[in-house]
Formats: C-alpha cells, structure tokens, sequence
C-alpha cells in the first residue's frame, strides 16, 4: 500500500490535465490529487494508473477514466454532509473521491468479488463509506432515502423508477443513459412529480445490470 512522491507527482500532472479538459470544481480536483488512484487497480497496472483512461478492475467491470469520474462528481455539486447514493461501487474510486469531498456515501455494487474488494479496501486507506451494500442498484437504498444526490456509474437503458423517487426535491441525479454509447444525464427534483433534465454529451461505460448474480 504505498503511495510514493512519484505517485503525488503523476496525480498533479493528471489534475493538470482535467483542468485543460474543463474541470473547474476546486473541491474535485483536490480530490483526486489526494487519492492513491494506483492503489485501486491491479499491481500490473500500477504504472498506467494516473493516465487519463479506464481500466480493467475484474468481473468484467472497469475503473472508470479519471476525467469522467471528475466530470460526474462535478455535476453532482458535492457539499460537505451531503448523503450520496452510488450505484456501482466497483473499484470504490469514485466512492473514495466523493467522501474526500465530504458527503456521506452509501453505496451499492452488485458482483460480489469487487463488493468484497471494496469492504476490505476502504479501511487500509482511511476512506469510510457510511454504508457498503451488496445488492441491485435498480432498486437504490430506500430504507436510507431521500438523498441529497444519486451518481450512477454504469449505463443504464432507462433511469430507474425507485432512484427517482429517493431523490430529494432539489437533490441531483446523474446517469450515462444509453446502450451502446451513454448520453451524461443529468436530473434536478423540482417537486414532487416534475424533474428537470439536462444532456452533456456521450461517454461509455459498462452496463448497468439488474439482480444480484
């Protein structure tokens, strides 16, 4: 578990690189210039790991590139307490950033080998997730509900009813929309019933799958 100069300095050149890209949220960036990024991928990726790209993590997922998971985080307008919902935990780097941000995060991640990574990941790093699930991320936490803000990390053919309706009035909900290619979606809750979208482009992303395996 070690995190060199040489590491600090790779994550400096990465920060540089998602400002040129567009990146302007200061609490973001300071974010990802913290997180050891090499310590969530596979040792033989090590030397790959502050590249602005995605990365095998295993049960076919993948970390996602550094400058979508900023983008995401961005849109979300992360405040300190937040209570974030996360639908795919996967390597836990993007859960990492958003409680370095401050906020509360409760997570859900469906393949076993990677919710198993994950719980044993976070306490060597410091990074302490309110609430780690195993479980269907169609289905959100209701028992945690409502929550400030909903990042979903894997793209989705529809947005899912019950994220939705765990959403705050006012709360923000971003999802890569799609099958093959994902269209970065972004809903704000205005009332009960009303929501109100916005579009920022394509991305690609694994699929979000329904059950358990």
């Amino acid at each position: 578990m070690k995190d060199t100069a040489k590491h600090q300095g790779l994550r400096n050149q990465l920060v540089s690189t998602l400002e040129q890209k567009g990146i302007t949220d200061k609490s973001v960036l300071a974010a990802i210039k913290k997180i050891p990024r090499h310590l969530f991928l596979n040792s033989s990726f090590e030397d790959y790991a502050y590249q602005d790209k995605a990365f095998p993590i295993g049960a076919g997922q993948t970390i996602s590139q550094p400058y979508t998971v900023a983008f995401q985080s961005q849109l979300l307008e992360v405040k300190k307490e937040h209570k974030i919902l996360e639908i795919g935990t996967g390597s836990g780097y993007q859960t990492a950033v958003l409680c370095t941000m401050g906020a509360k995060v409760f997570s859900v991640e469906r393949q076993n080998e990677l919710f198993k990574q994950t719980s044993i990941l976070f306490p060597k790093l410091g990074i302490r997730p309110k609430h780690l699930s195993f479980g269907d991320g169609y289905k959100g936490l209701p028992s945690y509900a409502p929550f400030d803000s909903i990042i979903v990390t894997a793209g989705a053919p529809f947005i899912p009813q019950p994220l939705m309706a765990q959403l705050k009035i006012g709360g923000r909900l971003v999802i890569p929309l799609g099958e093959e290619v994902q269209i970065m979606t972004l809903l704000i809750r205005k009332n009960e019933t009303q929501f109100e979208k916005h579009e920022f482009g394509e991305f690609r992303f694994v699929p979000l799958l329904e059950d358990r395996n």
